[in-house]
C-alpha cells in the first residue's frame, strides 16, 4: 500500500510578509501576472506595486468573482499574451483557485497570497470549479501544489471576522474526514492512502481550532494580531490544507456540494456550508454525544451556523432537502469515503436532525 503526502513549495506567514512578495516572485522569473480580488486590485495593489516592480515586472487583472471555466479561459488568454513567467493569485479562495488553474493551463509556477483566511484552498493542488451562477461543477486536480504561499496576517486581521470564522468551518471538517478516510482505506486527493503525518496534522488542526478559535475571532473583530490569531490562520490555511488534501475528503464536503444546488445558500460562504456538513456528518456516522456537544459548542462560540436557517434554508421543503441529499450522494462524491454505506435518505435525516438539535440548543440560551 502506497501513501502520498502533499505540501506547497514554500509557506510564509506573518505580519507585513507581503513586503517580501517581489523578492519571492523573482525566484520564478522576471514577469508576473497577478489575478486580484476586486478590493485588493483597487485599494491595496497600487500601494504595493511600486515596491514589487523594483524586483519583478508585474501586470494585474481584476478577478470576476467566480472560479468558472469561462473565467479561467479569459485570464489564461491575458496571461499568455503578456508572456508571464509566474502566475499570482491574491484574494480569497475562488481567486486563488482560479490562479492555480490558470497556472496549470499555461504550465507556469503559481504563487498564492490569501487576503482572508476563509478556506484551505491556498496550499492545495486542487481548484474547485463552479458554474457561472455559483453551483459546484467539479474538482480540478492539479499536478502540483503552489510553489509559494504567502500569508500576511496584518491583512487577514483587517478583514471582517466572518471570513476567518468561515475558514474555521472549512477546517473543522479536516480531522473528521481524514479519520473516515483512514478507517475506510479511502484514497486521498493524490489517489493514494493517507499517511500518519496527514492524520496527525488533521488532528492538530482540530485541537488548534478548539483551543484558540474563540480568542482568534475576538482578535479579528478588533483587528488585533495576536498569537491566537496566528495559530488559527495557520490552522485554517496550512494545517487544514495539508490535512484535507493528504488525508482525504468525506461527508462534510460532499454535503457542502449538495447545498450549493439551492440558490438560497449562494450568499453563504464555503466554510459556513461545510460546517453544516460537518455537523450532519456527526449524526450520520453516529459520533458519541460528547463529541457532538463539543463541536456544536465550538460552532456557537465562534459564530458558525448550527441550523439550516443559518445558511438561508429556514423554510426549506423536504423535497428541496432531498435534492441536497441526492446531490451529496452522487456517484464519485467524497461521501462514499465514509466507513459506512451512505444513502440520500440517511443524509436527509442527518440534516433534519442537525437542524432540530441546533434549534434546541439555541432555545436553551
Amino acid at each position: 500500500m502506497i501513501s502520498t503526502t502533499l505540501f506547497p513549495g514554500r509557506y510564509i506567514q506573518g505580519a507585513d510578509s507581503i513586503k517580501r512578495l517581489g523578492t519571492e516572485l523573482s525566484r520564478f522569473g522576471q514577469k508576473g501576472f497577478a489575478i486580484c480580488t476586486p478590493f485588493f486590485f483597487e485599494k491595496r495593489l497600487p500601494i504595493l506595486q511600486n515596491d514589487i516592480q523594483k524586483v519583478i515586472r508585474i501586470k494585474a487583472e481584476k478577478f470576476n468573482r467566480q472560479c468558472s471555466d469561462e473565467e479561467i479561459d479569459r485570464l489564461s488568454s491575458i496571461a499568455e499574451t503578456q508572456e508571464a513567467d509566474v502566475i499570482v493569485g491574491i484574494g480569497g479562495g475562488k481567486t486563488v483557485d482560479t490562479a492555480k488553474a490558470v497556472a496549470y493551463k499555461l504550465n507556469r509556477p503559481v504563487a498564492v497570497v490569501p487576503t482572508i483566511a476563509s478556506t484551505d484552498a491556498p496550499c492545495s493542488a486542487l481548484s474547485v470549479i463552479y458554474t457561472q451562477t455559483g453551483s459546484f461543477k467539479r474538482y480540478l486536480m492539479l499536478p502540483k501544489n503552489p510553489d509559494l504561499v504567502l500569508v500576511d496576517t496584518k491583512i487577514i486581521a483587517q478583514a471582517p471576522a466572518r471570513f476567518i470564522v468561515s475558514g474555521m468551518g472549512d477546517a473543522l471538517a479536516t480531522w473528521f474526514e481524514a479519520e473516515s478516510c483512514k478507517t475506510k482505506y479511502a484514497k486521498n486527493m493524490a489517489g493514494d492512502l493517507c499517511s500518519i503525518t496527514a492524520v496527525a496534522l488533521a488532528e492538530l488542526c482540530y485541537k488548534t481550532l478548539i483551543e484558540y478559535g474563540h480568542l482568534a475571532t475576538l482578535a479579528c473583530e478588533n483587528h488585533a494580531i495576536t498569537p491566537a490569531l496566528e495559530h488559527i490562520v495557520e490552522a485554517n490555511t496550512l494545517l487544514s490544507g495539508l490535512g484535507f488534501e493528504s488525508g482525504g475528503l468525506a461527508a462534510a464536503h460532499a454535503i457542502h456540494n449538495g447545498l450549493t444546488v439551492l440558490e438560497q445558500t449562494q450568499n453563504h460562504f464555503h466554510g459556513e456550508k461545510v460546517a453544516i456538513g460537518t455537523l450532519a456528518s456527526l449524526f450520520l456516522t453516529d459520533k458519541p454525544m460528547d463529541v457532538i456537544n463539543d463541536v456544536f459548542s465550538f460552532c456557537e462560540a465562534v459564530g458558525l451556523p448550527t441550523t439550516l436557517g443559518d445558511i438561508g434554508l429556514s423554510d426549506i421543503s423536504d423535497a428541496d432537502l432531498m435534492k441536497v441529499a441526492q446531490s451529496a450522494c452522487k456517484e464519485g462524491e467524497s461521501i462514499h469515503n465514509e466507513p459506512i454505506p451512505v444513502t440520500p435518505e440517511m443524509v436527509f435525516y442527518a440534516l433534519k436532525l442537525t437542524d432540530a438539535f441546533g434549534k434546541k440548543r439555541q432555545r436553551k440560551v
